[in-house]
């Protein structure tokens, strides 16, 4: 389709309310929100949901009935919002790995001292301005030459969204029942404890069948909801990797391991102190040399390992598998910059912001990563190189990023794929120069996680462009507000990543300093990424363990299944996947139940279910986020505790009893979700 004879919902030639200061601060509001929830989803459970369309949703609503905004000025607040989302998971998925490069003195991380909240902060706002930046130039290119080839699903599905608002309807009904309905069962659980917050059932080490077997769930109405949307065939692979671990690895290496040998382990992991003192990952005993929760050290000492291994196997099979894709996309999106010519009086709607401050920007960018006193790195050079390596693969990797995206969806841009091969060619330009060693790691994680955050933030940023160009934005608009959204929603992000890391006095007794990288908030890929750079830098990695996840995750593809998937389940704890594998077969029972019925992309996405799924999403994650706050302070923390029925409801039911309810609360969200997904609903006209 020819860019001359596509017609936006909004033409060029109309002067329609877009850029104002009230879409701006609506938008930092929704980043602010998404953002902080999308931190806490992505270190407990590794997984994130896309915003755009739940800000939209919101959007049609609340800004048309209350804040009488246009559909350009609910494009706007999309757009910025949505770059809270985007950078919080690039964030996530990278920086906490500086907790867990190799130990230095005191048996710190040598990466310790950057996780801090400047330099977190500093990182977000730079990788999320980069992803920006760099889409300037291939806007064009990419969303208006090849507007009838790369469709952008989530962009495409949005801008529907929208002019259906415009249209009339109420999508957002549902998804403010989905709120609801989850802030008051957080609200039950995570405050006056009536639900149990993690059922379990669990074998003894003195079982003959199934030793320190373990089956639990964190029955949270977020990841119900996160379930649902990734649909059954995700979640289940998921949970199968959960269960490879939980239900074969821990029992057969319960019985093969000495407790002894998994608390030397834990010593030399950084996760106990020492084999003479108490506490640990499973709550060591050191006068009987047993762990109070066997399955648990198991897992900390060498699951963990071999779940990075797979993680690294099965995301590197993911790059592999996309390299075509990637020099392709490369090289068509060079060859459509090098085809536009500028020429006669710009529209509104082509026109973007100065190819110039793309050049400029990336300068600036370089400096600045040279003289912060944030960045790692203990020579101007050092700090400059890091700098050129970020501008180097930033250019090449949202290139390909913004491409994959537009083919195949956000939700399926191979971003740890990205992420580890930027690290590795670091790395490798690292040992060339002869940097190896623990001083180094910290400089290869930065040049990781900027890339993550700007891959992250330009596949999101190619999506509302696609939104905008089909609605008849003004493209230079919406990279400013990106520009905005990205600053706004780092400053929010980096204070959630600190608070969602401080121990619980349970952790600090048993000498855990950081409740990132324990059960509570696993960060799945960010240790992948310190495992990587341990292991090419410092050669300081268990080799045994990472490479039997390794050849798990190559025999998982090998039998036609995405190892990706497979092994972050086998990583997580399976009390993160048997709720959302719960999530995604109701899914499954309401697409059965609705096979015969046709429905386009944008009506799945505005689908009841999906509404519903969103708003327990939404709900879920930004009550655990204040509860986590709530619980820093210590006379609020004190107050909770008074109001906490556990122990009464424990002393009704017994320990059992109590969980069995939980469970039965669980299958109330679980039949209210799948009553509400099967209603009918508008057609999108």
């Amino acid at each position: 389709m020819n860019k001359e004879e596509f017609k936006p919902f909004v033409s060029a030639d109309k002067n329609v309310a877009e850029f104002t200061i009230k879409s701006i601060l609506l938008g930092c509001i929704a980043g602010i929100i998404f953002g902080a929830a999308t931190v806490y989803l992505a270190l407990k459970a590794g997984l994130t949901v896309s915003a755009s369309i739940p800000i939209a949703v919101l959007a049609i609503t609340l800004g048309k009935k209350f804040f009488k905004t246009t559909i350009l000025e609910n494009n706007i607040i999309q757009t910025t919002g949505s770059a809270g989302e985007s950078i919080a998971a690039g964030v996530v998925f990278t920086l906490p790995g500086f907790l867990f490069l190799s130990t230095g003195i005191g048996g710190q991380s040598s990466g310790e001292a950057f996780f801090n909240y400047m330099t977190i902060l500093i990182l977000a706002i730079l990788g999320g301005i980069l992803g920006t930046l760099m889409m300037i130039p291939l806007r064009r290119s990419l969303i208006v030459k090849e507007h009838a080839n790369l469709p952008y699903p989530e962009g495409t599905a949005c801008a529907s969204v929208l002019q259906a608002g415009e249209k009339g309807g109420d999508f957002a009904r549902t998804a403010f029942w989905g709120l609801g309905f989850s802030l008051v069962y957080a609200m039950l659980q995570k405050v006056f404890h009536v639900i149990a917050e993690a059922p379990t059932w669990a074998t003894k080490q003195a079982n003959k069948f199934l030793p320190s077997a373990q089956v639990s769930g964190e029955i949270t109405p977020e990841y119900l909801g996160v379930g649902y949307i990734i649909g059954p065939k995700i979640a289940g692979v998921l949970v199968a990797g959960g269960v490879l671990a939980w239900l074969a690895l821990i029992p057969l290496l319960s019985t093969l391991i000495d407790p002894l040998i998994a608390a030397k382990q834990l010593v030399k992991l950084g996760l106990l102190a020492d084999i003479t003192k108490p506490g640990g990952s499973g709550n060591w005993d050191p006068i009987t040399q047993t762990f109070a929760d066997y399955p648990r050290a198991i897992y900390q000492a060498f699951v963990k390992q071999i779940g990075a291994g797979a993680v690294a196997a099965g995301g590197f099979i993911t790059l592999l598998k996309t390299i075509p894709t990637i020099i392709s996309s490369f090289k068509e999106s060079l060859g459509s910059i090098k085809e536009n010519k500028a020429g006669g009086t710009i529209k509104r709607t082509d026109r973007d912001l100065s190819i110039k401050l793309v050049g400029i920007g990336s300068l600036v960018l370089i400096l600045l990563m040279a003289i912060l006193p944030q960045i790692p790195g203990d020579s101007i050079v050092n700090k400059l190189i890091i700098g050129v390596l970020v501008i180097v693969f930033g250019a090449f990797f949202v290139t390909v990023s913004s491409r994959i995206v537009g083919l195949i969806g956000s939700s399926n841009n191979p971003i740890s794929g990205m992420t580890i091969a930027t690290i590795m060619g670091t790395c490798l330009v690292f040992i060339a120069v002869g940097w190896t060693g623990k001083i180094y790691e910290p400089m290869a994680l930065v040049v990781g996680g900027m890339i993550c955050i700007a891959a992250a933030n330009a596949g999101a940023t190619s999506q509302d462009l696609k939104t905008g160009y089909l609605i008849g934005a003004t493209p230079k608009y919406q990279q400013i507000a990106l520009f905005i959204g990205a600053i706004v929603s780092s400053i929010v992000i980096g204070l959630t990543v600190k608070i969602l890391d401080t121990p619980t006095q349970e952790m600090l007794n048993q000498g855990i300093q950081h409740a990132i990288g324990t059960e509570t908030y696993a960060a799945p890929q960010a240790t992948l990424m310190a495992t990587l750079i341990k292991g090419m830098l410092s050669f300081n990695l268990d080799w045994q363990y990472v490479l039997v996840g390794v050849f798990i995750a190559i025999t998982i593809e090998l039998c036609g299944i995405n190892a990706l998937s497979f092994a972050v389940g086998a990583y997580l704890p399976l009390s993160t996947t048997l709720p959302i594998f719960a999530g995604g077969a109701i899914k499954g029972l309401v697409n059965w139940r609705e096979k015969n019925k046709k429905k386009t992309a944008e009506e799945e996405e505005i689908a009841p279910g999906n509404l519903f799924a969103t708003g327990l999403v939404a709900g879920g994650a930004i009550a655990g986020v204040i509860v986590a706050i709530l619980m820093v302070i210590p006379a609020v923390r004190d107050n909770l505790g008074k109001v906490n029925v556990e122990p009464l409801f424990a002393s009704w039911f017994g320990e059992g009893g109590y969980q069995i309810l939980g469970v039965l609360f669980f299958l109330l969200m679980g039949f209210v979700l799948y009553n509400i997904s099967t209603k009918k609903q508008d057609k999108i006209d």
